[in-house]
């Protein structure tokens, strides 16, 4: 067998049925390789009901409509926002909760941590019901596949990986001049890397058809950049980036998330990028940590105050991580982005 693509061996490392990384690992939290938001603090996914709850009482209350999460992880998001929504008058009654996830153990996990709430689990998008659309995606763009490629002098070269010696190695396939990259050329320079997501193109697309056609919206939060041109694939274990060719299926492999990419991809729906930090400060953050600090002192006062800052500050995940909001054409602007 030959050199695979980075996208090849990104699928089969994450995805394999038998050996897959999300199939037999439990990667969140303190114990697993890497924490997300919701875990470390309970106002992310608060600010976040919040904002769904506002924006379908500003499209008119839609009853019945999709309430869904794609990637929920633990399910600790989802068991945030629906704890700030139940005041919400009807919003949980008209809500039919969609979790997307392909992951045996992490159902059983997000069962467990939901079981309250009446749910159904979907393998995709494809399977939820035709209703106005709610959905959140947190870090899960970022583990979808990516191909890679780097100019050259005379055209581009793809990143392919491939045995040399019993070991995995990076290497360049030949040139060739994909369509996927058209339009690139003008704005690159030899040595630059154009990073595409297939899967993840075809994802917003289906989003963006959903929303458009039926309303809603959709927020999804990643880390990653307006375009790009450099190397941002990586691997994390224990918390901490190793080799990505070190022990296949033992690590999270993701790369950043072209978010213009994703705007481009969900038309003809509508999508607004802001930075994450800002976009908290906006939805009010800052009044919730108030509240919540009231009743915190010694150590947890200053864990409370320390996850607030990491959300929002430029040297947390503030500016690094992007919030990508799709809404109808026509339609109200999200919270946050006012």
């Amino acid at each position: 067998m030959g050199p695979i693509a980075l996208s090849d061996y990104m699928a089969q490392c994450l995805l394999d049925p038998e050996f897959g990384y999300y199939i037999n690992k439990n990667p969140f939290g303190g114990q697993g390789d890497f924490i997300t938001a919701p875990e470390i603090s309970q106002m992310f996914g608060e600010l976040i009901g919040l904002g769904l709850a506002q924006y379908w009482l500003d499209i008119g209350a839609p009853d019945p409509f999709v309430l869904a999460e794609l990637g929920p992880g633990t399910g600790t998001l989802m068991s945030d926002l629906l704890r700030a929504t139940k005041l919400v008058p009807g919003f949980q009654q008209a809500a039919r909760i969609s979790l997307i996830e392909a992951a045996p153990a992490m159902r059983a996990r997000q069962k467990a941590q939901l079981h309250a709430y009446d749910i159904a689990w979907h393998a995709d998008l494809s399977q939820i019901e035709d209703y106005p659309l709610f959905l959140v995606a947190n870090e899960f763009f970022d583990a979808l596949p990516i191909r890679q490629f780097m100019r050259t002098l005379s055209g581009w070269s793809e990143t392919m990986i491939g045995l040399q010696e019993g070991d995995l190695i990076f290497g360049r396939g030949p040139q060739c001049p994909p369509a996927l990259l058209t339009g690139k050329w003008d704005i690159t320079a030899p040595d630059d890397i154009i990073e595409t997501s297939a899967a993840s193109a075809a994802i917003a697309q289906e989003i963006g058809l959903k929303i458009s056609k039926r309303g809603g919206l959709a927020l999804i939060i990643d880390y990653g950049d307006i375009g790009g041109k450099n190397d941002t694939f990586q691997a994390m274990q224990n918390h901490t980036y190793v080799d990505a060719l070190q022990n296949p299926g033992q690590a999270d492999l993701t790369a950043h998330v072209d978010f213009a990419a994703l705007v481009a991809a969900s038309q003809p729906a509508v999508g607004f990028v802001m930075q994450q930090g800002t976009w908290l400060l906006s939805l009010g953050i800052e009044a919730r940590a108030q509240r919540l600090a009231q009743n915190l002192k010694g150590a947890g006062l200053k864990n409370h105050w320390a996850a607030m800052k990491r959300l929002t500050e430029p040297t947390g995940m503030g500016n690094l991580f992007k919030v990508l909001a799709l809404t109808a054409p026509k339609a109200p602007l999200a919270p946050g982005f006012v």
